[in-house]
């Protein structure tokens, strides 16, 4: 028998790992770009209430920590650039016109880190929404290309900002898709999905797949103009 048929007869003895086999995420600090605006802040309330410890980040770090103190739960507010200095994990929630320049700016301070993109580049006419594909491939592929020194990964696209911030609103019925090109990233960011009552984080491809994910955003915005809802979305199956 051969080297190569060794190993992988060795291979063949090592059971797959459980893709629900998700690791513990709790004692992570996570910290919100854009954590004023409605998605943003939305995403800092329900990680904080479900036991996170959460920063929101801002241009101005009196606008954080106001929506800080009006949020409570914990939640510190600070300027962009410290927010990413003292997070674990990054999300990045700022709209997508100023999402280049945001993430330019903050390259020292994300470098090492995870970061999650969850922009979605969308335009809106007479029709309603549209997607828009940035010259990268999407706002994600956008992420990786101007911080490669961080972590990026892709999620949380498809959220309703009504939901997430509705404290009546006791669970999030949806799954959240994750894409990146680390298993042991796309892990993390699952895990933390998780964390939210009613949500799952469910693997869905590298980061080259991250622009069909962004651009179904229009389809939600359409359909829920159509019934007056708050739809997200199930994959069923799995």
């Amino acid at each position: 028998m051969t080297t190569s048929e060794a190993a992988k007869e060795d291979a063949k003895k090592v059971p797959a790992k459980d893709p629900w086999d998700l690791p513990d995420v709790s004692g992570l600090v996570v910290g919100v770009l854009g954590g004023t605006g409605d998605q943003g802040r939305g995403l800092a309330y329900r990680l904080a209430k479900a036991g996170q410890r959460v920063i929101i980040g801002s241009r101005a770090a009196e606008r954080a920590q106001v929506a800080a103190e009006e949020l409570g739960l914990g939640i510190e507010g600070l300027d962009n650039a410290e927010c990413a200095r003292r997070s674990d994990i990054v999300i990045v929630a700022v709209p997508w016109e100023g999402h280049a320049k945001t993430l330019e700016a903050l390259r020292e301070e994300l470098a090492g880190k995870l970061v999650v993109d969850c922009v979605n580049p969308l335009g809106f006419d007479k029709q309603g929404a549209y997607a828009l594909k940035p010259e990268e491939g999407s706002a994600a592929q956008q992420a990786a290309a101007l911080l490669p020194e961080s972590r990026v990964t892709a999620a949380f696209h498809h959220l309703s900002a009504v939901l997430l911030s509705d404290p009546e609103v006791a669970e999030i019925d949806t799954d959240v898709m994750v894409l990146g090109e680390k298993r042991a990233d796309t892990d993390i960011v699952q895990a933390l999905a998780g964390r939210i009552p009613g949500m799952r984080g469910v693997y869905a491809g590298r980061l080259r797949n991250a622009h069909q994910v962004e651009s179904l955003v229009a389809n939600l915005i359409s359909a829920n103009r159509r019934y007056k809802a708050h739809a997200g979305l199930r994959v069923t199956d799995v």
